[in-house]
């Protein structure tokens, strides 16, 4: 009895600490992209306007301008993309659909072939494909998943990804802006808040991921950093060529 209850207790052990992150890029990659693009990319346009010695209400004009319009433009950029994509998947789907159909045996012969080549022994592999293509429902999902790579119960939802990019981008692209809107007068605390964004996003991803928090925050900060110190240099010789 003491053997059995260790086992189970082993097995629910192994099945708590056995789990994995979601990989397929449904919410995640859109908001963590589109955060990150909305704070390098606004700080980077703030920056290299005021290089050009404006005036601070042009200066804040430039950052809600450039938070609406790359907030669409990513919003409606990951909605093409993500609906494309799943309708070529669909397509690819409805192939795989009409060959389980008119060739029931020959995908059937295909599956099994592809069990033997990972070292399954061919009788059992013949008899595993057999079983799995008895539902057709069941014989396209393992197709899909063994030929295709792709798992037909779990695609990108391309309003998922678009709403995410949306509200992820227009957070990031607000705080350059918003020390500016609290009254600031001068540049250094939207850099300085949108650093520490950058260095705060950096650390959260690398909760997600298998990078230490201090690695992924200094990357996205000394990347965001390098962008706004090339746009200001270019702003500042634009403008006085201009001038």
């Amino acid at each position: 009895m003491a053997i059995i209850e260790t086992e189970a207790t082993l097995h629910e052990a192994h099945r708590d600490n056995h789990t994995h992150r979601d990989v397929n890029g449904g919410w995640l990659r859109p908001a963590v992209f589109g955060a990150m693009d909305g704070l390098v990319s606004n700080l980077a346009l703030m920056t290299g306007v005021a290089g050009g010695a404006v005036s601070q209400q042009t200066i804040v004009i430039t950052g809600l301008s450039g938070l609406a319009a790359g907030a669409f433009s990513m919003a409606a950029g990951e909605y093409t993309s993500v609906a494309s994509q799943r309708e070529l998947v669909q397509a690819e789907l409805d192939v795989e659909r009409r060959e389980l159909r008119k060739h029931p045996k020959d995908e059937e012969q295909e599956l099994a072939a592809l069990y033997e080549s990972r070292g399954v022994e061919p009788a059992l592999a013949r008899e595993v494909a057999r079983q799995l293509s008895r539902d057709p429902e069941q014989a396209l999902e393992i197709h899909a998943r063994e030929e295709l790579g792709i798992d037909p119960s779990d695609l990108p939802s391309p309003v998922v990804a678009a709403v995410s990019s949306f509200g992820s981008f227009a957070l990031g692209a607000l705080l350059p802006v918003l020390p500016y809107l609290l009254g600031a007068s001068a540049l250094w605390p939207a850099v300085l808040l949108a650093l520490v964004g950058l260095f705060a996003c950096g650390a959260v991803v690398a909760k997600v991921t298998a990078r230490s928090w201090w690695f992924s925050g200094l990357r996205q900060l000394v990347l965001g950093g390098a962008a706004a110190g090339v746009t200001y240099a270019l702003g500042s010789l634009f403008g006085t060529a201009v001038g």
